[in-house]
């Protein structure tokens, strides 16, 4: 499929966080081969400084209150979420919690509050971002591949939008856990393209 109308697409870049991608981030070891590998942060930069002005461009972090009252964690929910606390990661009001300077939000871009679950869905407002700004087409990018971007996706799909994974702008803890969403499960719902080969789409 051709995208030819800007107007009607964003690129959703998901949790772009230091926790993630920084040393000294409270999940950064988990993923730092593979974000070297992918070249992520090289790469989601490159996508979101061509795609301002052509296409809605929007930031989810995932935060959480410093305690983690608000996540559940306390047998709630699964080890995911008690794994974030273990690392005292995604906190509100710390350098862990902030996006990356390389993606440091504009005034082009709409920044997601209230993402506390692995689809974006369901704890936050996106979906009536999406909507009221007459939104068809959803790119993905970000951490990770294999869970809140495949989540979200996912969602997306089943809400009616077409999906799109960025590949080159993505990051799992593994090579096949990457490649399982890249090859396996995305080209069930929607496309799987680099950065650039999606961009082209907008031109």
């Amino acid at each position: 499929m051709i995208i030819t109308k800007g107007e009607e697409t964003a690129i959703v870049f998901i949790e772009f966080q230091n926790d993630f991608c920084k040393p000294g981030g409270g999940l950064y070891e988990a993923v730092k081969e593979q974000l070297k590998k992918q070249r992520t942060i090289e790469n989601a930069a490159d996508c979101i400084k061509k795609a301002r002005g052509k296409c809605l461009t929007i930031l989810c972090p995932i935060l959480f209150e410093q305690d983690y009252r608000d996540a559940g964690c306390a047998g709630v929910l699964g080890p995911i979420h008690q794994n974030a606390a273990k690392a005292k990661a995604f906190r509100k009001g710390t350098w862990g919690g902030e996006i990356i300077d390389e993606l440091k939000p504009t005034d082009e871009d709409i920044v997601i509050e209230g993402k506390r679950t692995l689809d974006a869905f369901h704890s936050s407002n996106i979906d009536f971002v999406l909507r009221v700004n007459g939104i068809k087409n959803v790119a993905f990018a970000g951490f990770l591949t294999n869970v809140c971007v495949e989540g979200t996706a996912r969602s997306a799909y089943d809400k009616g939008y077409k999906v799109f994974l960025l590949k080159d702008c993505t990051c799992a803890m593994s090579e096949e856990e990457q490649k399982y969403v890249e090859t396996k499960f995305f080209p069930l719902i929607g496309e799987v393209l680099t950065h650039d080969e999606f961009l082209k789409r907008l031109e």
